[in-house]
């Protein structure tokens, strides 16, 4: 019984309100198919990061994901940060190491590798909605892809649009337009990002970050249009793989 202990290993997710995530039950599936019966996964479900240093000390933890609202804010309790990740200025996947848990972020590596197959030569402009973790790293990737980009936000700050500054001219020249907000998340199903819809055509790709519904009100408006549309699911499949990669390195 002693050695059995000694053999398991947890994971989870950290983050607010995450009864409806995918990573629990994803790698649980992935557990159970592998025949690892010493491997768990649960939700850690924080009301604030303060909760976060007691987390770190559970037994036998190897290694972490964490979402919304989290991803800027776990990164001043580790103890370092792989350099991707500080660039982008948020944390998405943590290995606990006998030097302490160690910071990365699989966001960038899900986003870039679903979105390739997608572009076309005329995706050279790019809107981000939302400012928070996750569009961090959808940010370094399209700088990394030569795609110029705008953040859209409700105030605005820097060279960020607001909404309501949003007009056709910006929706004919930003041919890419990616949904980091958590609107349209289950059960708020009818709630979509404010821009001008009407003005989308075939030329758009609009890319939405939310898995659940697979199919939300932002993308729908898309679809209605001509545009190519995608939902969050590949990208979150391709970087809970890559975590999976860095806790077992």
């Amino acid at each position: 019984m002693e050695k059995l202990e000694r053999k398991k290993k947890k994971y989870g997710l950290v983050g607010k309100d995450i009864s409806y995530s995918f990573s629990e039950g994803y790698f649980s599936n992935k557990f159970k198919e592998l025949g690892f019966i010493d491997h768990t996964y649960k939700n850690f479900d924080l009301d604030t990061i303060d909760g976060f240093p007691q987390l770190l000390k559970v037994e036998n933890l190897c290694g972490l994901n964490v979402t919304i609202p989290y991803k800027e804010k776990v990164m001043p309790f580790l103890t370092q940060i792989d350099s991707m990740a500080a660039e982008i200025g948020a944390v998405n996947t943590i290995k606990l190491t006998k030097d302490g848990p160690k910071g990365f972020n699989t966001d960038a590596h899900g986003f870039k590798e679903s979105l390739l197959p997608l572009l076309q030569e005329h995706h050279k402009h790019a809107l981000i909605l939302g400012t928070g973790g996750a569009s961090k790293a959808i940010a370094y990737v399209l700088k990394n892809l030569g795609i110029r980009l705008k953040f859209v936000s409700r105030t605005s700050k820097g060279d960020n649009i607001n909404y309501i500054e949003l007009n056709k001219e910006h929706i004919q020249q930003y041919t890419l337009i990616i949904n980091c907000t958590p609107l349209g998340t289950h059960p708020n199903v009818d709630e979509r990002p404010n821009i001008p819809y009407k003005f989308l055509t075939k030329d758009h790709i609009l890319f939405d970050l939310i898995y659940n519904p697979s199919k939300t009100a932002f993308l729908k408006a898309g679809e209605a249009c001509g545009a190519t549309i995608q939902n969050g699911l590949p990208m979150l499949q391709l970087q809970a793989e890559k975590s999976w990669e860095i806790w077992n390195s």
